[in-house]
């Protein structure tokens, strides 16, 4: 089976409060949005944000609660993860933790969306971006 995911779908309470930390924070523009969910076009999936409650009905299940997984945007310099940061929290989102270099290298730090979705900025020299802007594991 091939190795692929194809859509992330977040649960959120507000989806204008929602659309605004995505298309200021991020700079990502829709490209599918009504009354109860938003649609960005990534590089090889599409990302969705939807209302929480729709979302559990659509699953018939409680949505889990945000935080044990973290989502990352990568960069491809160390300089650009905390203009992104700042960005983001600029457009709603909660530092979690501030830019820093790990100890295994690079540069990152954690921001919440308004729901309280983990985005980790990152830039790891090991995981160059190509020109389509996908970052690739160096092996």
């Amino acid at each position: 089976m091939q190795q692929q995911m194809s859509v992330v779908t977040l649960g959120v309470a507000d989806l204008a409060r929602s659309r605004r930390f995505y298309a200021e924070g991020f700079g990502w523009v829709p490209v599918f949005e009504n009354e109860e969910i938003v649609f960005y076009q990534m590089n090889g999936f599409v990302l969705g944000t939807w209302l929480r409650d729709r979302l559990e009905e659509d699953m018939r299940r409680p949505a889990a609660a945000p935080g044990s997984v973290a989502l990352a945007h990568n960069v491809a310099t160390a300089a650009e993860v905390a203009p992104v940061m700042d960005r983001l929290v600029a457009a709603g989102g909660t530092v979690l933790r501030p830019a820093d270099a790990p100890p295994h290298g690079g540069m990152r730090g954690y921001v919440a969306d308004p729901d309280g979705h983990a985005w980790e900025i990152a830039w790891n020299p090991a995981w160059p971006i190509d020109a389509e802007r996908h970052v690739r594991f160096a092996t």
